[in-house]
C-alpha cells in the first residue's frame, strides 16, 4: 500500500465519462502491469491495511444522459461529474485501494416497481413515477396484473393481499411510498452495465494490484424493492413467508476491512439506504465501526426530476444523520491522507 497521489494513466479521458464504449481489456491489462512496475505499486497481498472502495450502482442506466434513470441532480450533469471525479480518485489512489466492490442493480420487466406489474379496471398500466399507496390497493385503483401470475409463481388473490401488505409495511417504515419506476437496469441490457470509464478504472486497478472486483447483485427479486445492497425493503410476505434476506456476508466482509470508502448513485436512494442499513447492522457489533466508513459526497447526486420530484434536501438530511452516527463525510478532491482518522493507517 502506498499513500501517495499517483498521476492519471494516459488512457484516461475525462471527456468520455458520459459516453459508452467497449473497454480494450488486453491492451489495458498490459498497460496496467507496466504502470504498476513503473510506479512501484505493490499487489494487494502486500497491503498491511485493507481499504475497500464500495461503488453503489454506477451503471449506465443511472449515470449516462438519455438513459432510463439518469441521476442529473439539480445541476443536470450530476452523475457524469460524479464519475469523472470518481475515476480520478481511483487512479490517483490506485496504490491505496485494496479492493473494489460494485453493486449492480439488476431487474427484469415483471417486478413490483415496474408498470407491467399493475393494471387498473381499464387494463391500463401506471405511468412511470406513479406512486402506489395503501389506499390505491384497498380501493382497487391499481391491481396486480394477473397475467403475470404463472411467470412469477403467484396467484392473483395472493398478489393482491401481498400488495396491501407491502404498501402498508413501506408506510410503516417511514421511507418512500411504492414508486413505479421506468424500466431500468434490465438484465442483459446495456443499461445494466457499469459506466465504461468506471469499468475501465476498476479493470485497470484489478490488474495493477492483482485484486478482483467483487460484484454484488441486488434488486432481482420480483416481489420487493432493493435500494440497499444490504437488505430488501420488505423481507416477509403477509403470512410470514420469506421473500428476501439481508446480505450478511457482505456486511461481514466490509466490517473486516480497515476502512470502507463509499460512492455511487443515487445519493437520495441506493447510496443513502445502503449506508442506513450498513450502520444499523454494524451497530450490533460495535458502534465505533461507523468511524471507519468514508462517504465521498462529491461522487454521488440525488434524484431530481424537474417538475416531478426533487430529493436533494432528503439526501442532505440523510448525510447529516450519517455524520452524526460517526461516518466520515469527505471529498474526492481532498488528499486521502488528510481525511479524518485515516492517519491510523499510515
Amino acid at each position: 500500500m502506498i499513500f501517495r497521489t499517483l498521476p492519471f494513466p494516459p488512457h484516461f479521458s475525462p471527456d468520455r465519462v458520459g459516453s459508452v464504449w467497449r473497454v480494450p481489456y488486453q491492451t489495458l491489462a498490459d498497460d496496467a502491469e507496466k504502470w504498476a512496475k513503473d510506479y512501484s505499486i505493490p499487489p494487494v497481498s502486500e497491503d498491511k491495511y485493507k481499504i475497500c472502495l464500495l461503488l453503489v450502482d454506477v451503471q449506465n442506466t443511472f449515470c449516462i444522459p438519455d438513459f432510463e434513470l439518469y441521476v442529473a441532480g439539480r445541476s443536470g450533469t450530476g452523475a457524469v461529474d460524479d464519475n469523472r471525479r470518481l475515476c480520478e480518485f481511483i487512479y490517483q489512489n490506485l496504490g491505496i485501494i485494496s479492493e473494489t466492490c460494485a453493486t449492480m442493480d439488476t431487474h427484469q420487466a415483471a417486478q413490483i416497481f415496474h408498470s407491467l406489474f399493475f393494471i387498473n379496471n381499464k387494463q391500463e398500466h401506471p405511468a412511470p413515477f406513479t406512486v402506489v399507496t395503501v389506499k390505491d390497493i384497498e380501493t382497487g385503483k391499481w391491481k396486480f396484473n394477473h397475467k403475470l401470475g404463472p411467470s412469477i409463481g403467484i396467484t392473483a388473490e395472493y398478489a393482491q393481499k401481498f400488495l396491501k401488505h407491502y404498501t402498508e409495511k413501506l408506510k410503516e417504515s417511514g421511507k418512500y411510498d411504492l414508486t413505479v419506476w421506468p424500466y431500468h437496469a434490465m438484465l442483459g441490457g446495456i443499461g445494466h452495465a457499469l459506466v465504461s470509464s468506471v469499468e475501465e478504472a476498476l479493470f485497470f486497478h484489478g490488474i495493477a494490484r492483482c485484486s478482483l472486483t467483487d460484484f454484488q447483485i441486488k434488486g432481482n427479486n420480483s416481489l420487493t424493492e432493493n435500494y440497499s445492497v444490504i437488505s430488501p425493503e420488505i423481507q416477509q410476505g403477509p403470512e410470514g413467508k420469506k421473500i428476501g434476506r439481508k446480505n450478511v456476508d457482505l456486511v461481514q466482509k466490509l466490517v473486516d476491512f480497515d476502512a470502507v470508502i463509499i460512492a455511487g448513485q443515487a445519493k437520495s436512494h441506493c447510496v443513502a439506504w445502503t449506508l442506513q442499513d450498513l450502520i444499523s447492522e454494524i451497530r450490533h457489533k460495535d458502534e465505533t465501526l461507523a468511524e471507519k466508513i468514508y462517504l465521498i459526497e462529491d461522487c454521488c447526486s440525488p434524484v431530481v426530476i424537474p417538475g416531478v420530484v426533487d430529493y436533494t434536501q432528503k439526501a442532505d438530511d440523510y448525510f447529516i444523520q450519517f455524520a452524526q452516527a460517526g461516518v466520515n463525510i469527505v471529498q474526492s478532491t481532498e488528499p486521502i491522507k488528510n481525511w479524518p482518522g485515516i492517519f491510523r493507517l499510515l
